[in-house]
C-alpha cells in the first residue's frame, strides 16, 4: 500500500484525504495552519512542516487556494520538490495556471519526480461524497499508477493528455459553470420580479431542458439566501481570470461578464460566500 501525503486540509482537501485514509492508505497531512490539520489526527499523521510531510511519501497530493500558493509549496526552497524522494509522484488538484503546471512538471523531472495536474469539479459535496470529476494532465504511466487513488475520491476520472491539460479542462469547465449559475440567478430574478412563485418556477426549470447542476443544487440555496460556501466567490474569480489569461479575452465574452459581476460582489464583501450569492448582484441598486 502506497504512503500518501496530503497538503491542504480545507473544505475540499479534508474529506478527500479522509477518503484515502478510510480506503486503507497510510496518510500524512500538512496544512499551513497546523491546527486545521490537527483535527485529522484521528485517522492520519499530522506533520508540522512540508519536509516532514513529504520525505517518505510515494504519492503527494495538494489542493490549496491560489496559483501563488501552488508555486510556493512546490518551488520554494522549503517546498515539496526539494524534499520529496526521487521516484515520487506529485499531484496538484488545485485549480491553477496551466503554465504553472507545466513549469512544475519540468522542474520536478530534474529531481526524478513526476508531476501531474489533476484539478477537480463537484464542489464540497463532491469531495464529501467522493463523487468528484477529476481531470488529469501529465505523464500517462504515472496517471495509471495513481488511478486507484483518484478513483477513491471521484466517480469520473479522465486523462486529458500532456502536462497542463488537466488545468485547461478545468478552466473550460469553469466557463460552463459561469454561464449556468449566472443564468440561474438571472432567471430567478426575472421570475420573482414578474410575480411568479420562485419555488414553482425552479421546479419547472429542473424538470425541463433548462435544468443544470447549478439550477438543481444552487437554485434552492438562492431562494433562501443560503450562501454557505461550497465554492468561494474569491476562488471562482481566480478561475475566471485564469481562463481569460489563457485565451484571447475578446473571445470569451461570457466569462468577462461573469467575472465583472463576481468582482463587484467581492467589492461588496461577498468574496468568502459561495458562488450562489451571485443573485445578490441582481439586488444591487448602484450598478450600471
Amino acid at each position: 500500500m502506497k504512503k500518501v501525503t496530503w497538503i491542504g486540509t480545507g473544505v475540499m482537501g479534508k474529506p478527500m484525504a479522509y477518503h484515502l485514509a478510510d480506503a486503507g492508505y497510510e496518510v500524512t497531512v500538512y496544512n499551513r495552519t497546523y491546527e486545521k490539520a490537527l483535527v485529522m489526527s484521528d485517522k492520519t499523521t499530522v506533520a508540522r512542516t512540508i519536509k516532514e510531510a513529504v520525505k517518505d511519501a510515494d504519492v503527494i497530493f495538494s489542493i490549496v487556494g491560489f496559483p501563488s500558493d501552488v508555486k510556493e509549496i512546490y518551488l520554494a526552497d522549503d517546498g515539496i520538490l526539494k524534499h520529496a524522494r526521487a521516484g515520487a509522484i506529485v499531484v496538484d488538484m488545485t485549480t491553477s495556471s496551466p503554465e504553472l503546471a507545466i513549469e512544475i512538471a519540468q522542474e520536478a523531472s530534474r529531481y526524478h519526480i513526476t508531476a501531474l495536474d489533476c484539478p477537480v469539479t463537484g464542489g464540497d459535496l463532491g469531495a464529501i461524497n467522493a463523487t468528484l470529476s477529476i481531470m488529469a494532465g501529465g505523464d500517462e504511466a504515472a496517471f495509471k499508477e495513481i488511478l486507484p487513488l483518484l478513483e477513491v475520491m471521484g466517480k469520473q476520472v479522465t486523462y486529458m493528455g500532456a502536462s497542463g491539460n488537466g488545468q485547461y479542462a478545468k478552466l473550460a469547465n469553469q466557463i460552463c459553470i459561469a454561464g449556468a449559475i449566472v443564468s440561474t440567478a438571472e432567471a430567478l430574478h426575472f421570475a420573482t420580479e414578474k410575480g411568479l412563485d420562485p419555488e414553482k418556477f425552479l421546479n419547472v426549470v429542473n424538470n425541463g431542458s433548462a435544468a443544470s447542476w447549478q439550477s438543481t443544487n444552487q437554485g434552492p440555496k438562492m431562494m433562501v439566501d443560503d450562501y454557505e460556501p461550497g465554492f468561494f466567490i474569491k476562488h471562482f474569480i481566480k478561475d475566471l481570470r485564469l481562463s481569460l489569461e489563457s485565451s484571447s479575452a475578446e473571445r470569451l465574452p461570457l466569462s468577462q461578464l461573469a467575472l465583472k459581476q463576481y468582482e463587484l460582489l467581492q467589492e461588496k464583501g461577498f468574496g468568502d460566500k459561495g458562488t450562489q450569492a451571485i443573485q445578490e448582484f441582481y439586488r444591487l441598486k448602484d450598478i450600471d
